[in-house]
């Protein structure tokens, strides 16, 4: 017979500690009680525990000071924050010093029980390592800080603003999140904010009652319900309405959404990621995004490094890219020849690992003998300067032609960040929708 998980629980309440003991009690596991700081610290120096309740107001300290002390000396032990009801100033301070999650007070038995649940079933720390190296491939600096993060965020409840450019792997980076974390065998459900039709997106989000508005010809549950036990990933979530950003507030404060014709609320149970290629300081300094919802999605942030800020990986990225196309056509994989790996180091990649992919998938194709050639690449040269200093002129045979195609990276470039939405791709580069129109006429885009 295993033996029985132990919980410590820290609070100078008499009832609330009762409180939090019977519950545990009844979901078999063993519990351990502390009055203030000073106790809870002893009792962590001679015993072991799985988890730690702990509130934020003792008579000899604050729960922060216990979440640092447990993050330093039992780095181990997943810590939960219970807080007075309304601060969520204070939730999300426990949160970026590493407390898994938080409750408030009066406290929810329901919910109780949920984060126990989810915080026993976390991995070790550190077990993840071999699953995540598989998916996210490259050696460098960056990425080794990227595992470890990662690795780290998995083990807590807290949403995570993932930044990065267009193509560099933020929906990756949320999958490994989600999958190396408690919530793994529970739905991880994927959203493009910037796909949905602003009329459908609260439908979309918290669903609807058949009957409920024009074509709503029966029930249907949102992605917050489809997510409920696992994880919402809100990708380009930048290009949210503010009419929706304030539902969307709502929802995740409230742990709660209502759907569309619908009278009651219901709980939901979901871990918030989201991610934009947008400076999201600067939609916000914009008013383009809520002050206020920005603070609650990004309680940590994590930046995905862009590929020309780990070039050292470019080589081991390529030839998982050609061992992949070569399974896949049920050809003998391709090799890269000397001068095209140096081609593909020094190029600038603004369109990061998926354009490396394009490029490489197009090689393979045009390739003779199954050797890929710097020629076979047809790298834009607007963006074969790693130093991003002015280009070798002796590389510009005709200075039109040159301009020509840099401009006409530029634009593809907008579009692809706008999954080919013109008026955004024009907005993005600063031009009028006209001028957008005949360029891509004038360049053969259109």
């Amino acid at each position: 017979m295993s033996p029985r998980q132990k919980v410590l629980i820290v609070d100078d309440e008499p009832d609330i500690r009762e409180l939090l003991e019977i519950t545990l009690g009844r979901m078999k596991l063993d519990t351990f009680s502390a009055r203030n700081l000073g106790e809870a610290q002893a009792l962590l120096s001679r015993e072991t525990f799985d988890l730690c309740l702990t509130d934020m107001r003792l008579p000899d300290g604050t729960g922060l000071e216990l979440v640092q002390h447990i993050q330093q000396r039992h780095p181990n032990v997943p810590v939960a924050m219970i807080t007075a009801y309304g601060s969520l100033e204070t939730a999300i301070n426990a949160l970026k010093a590493g407390a898994f999650d938080f409750l408030t007070k009066p406290v929810d038995l329901t919910r109780l029980r949920e984060l126990v649940s989810s915080a026993l079933r976390l991995p070790a720390p550190g077990g993840t390592g071999i699953a995540i190296d598989r998916r996210l491939l490259g050696d460098s600096l960056p990425m080794r800080a990227l595992r470890k993060h990662i690795d780290k965020l998995a083990r807590s409840q807290a949403p995570v603003y993932i930044s990065g450019e267009s193509g560099s792997g933020k929906e990756l980076v949320a999958r490994l999140i989600h999958e190396q974390g408690p919530r793994a065998n529970q739905p991880f459900i994927p959203v493009n904010c910037g796909a949905i039709p602003s009329e459908l997106m609260e439908s979309e989000f918290f669903g609807h009652r058949k009957g409920s508005f024009s074509g709503a010809i029966e029930d249907k549950p949102g992605l917050f319900q489809a997510a409920h036990g696992g994880t919402l990933f809100l990708d380009e979530v930048a290009d949210l309405p503010l009419a929706m950003q304030v539902k969307l507030l709502r929802a995740i404060q409230e742990k709660a959404v209502r759907g569309v014709g619908e009278q009651q609320e219901t709980v939901v149970d979901v871990r918030i990621l989201c991610a934009t290629h947008k400076d999201l300081d600067a939609e916000v300094a914009a008013e383009r995004f809520r002050q206020d919802l920005y603070y609650r999605l990004n309680v940590i942030e994590l930046r995905v490094p862009p590929l020309r800020e780990r070039r050292d990986d470019i080589e081991s990225l390529a030839s998982h890219v050609l061992k992949r196309l070569a399974i896949s056509t049920g050809q003998p994989a391709a090799k890269l020849h000397p001068q095209a790996l140096d081609a593909l180091k020094s190029y600038r990649f603004p369109g990061n690992v998926r354009e490396l992919e394009n490029v490489l998938e197009r090689a393979h194709t045009l390739c003779e003998n199954k050797q890929i050639e710097a020629s076979d690449l047809r790298l834009a040269e607007g963006n074969c300067n790693p130093e991003g200093g002015v280009p070798d002129l002796t590389q510009i045979d005709n200075l039109e032609d040159y301009l020509e195609n840099v401009e006409r990276n530029l634009i593809l470039q907008a579009l692809e960040e706008t999954r080919w939405n013109r008026t955004a791709a024009a907005q993005r580069l600063n031009l009028s929708f006209r001028s957008m129109r005949y360029r891509l006429k004038k360049l053969g885009l259109d």
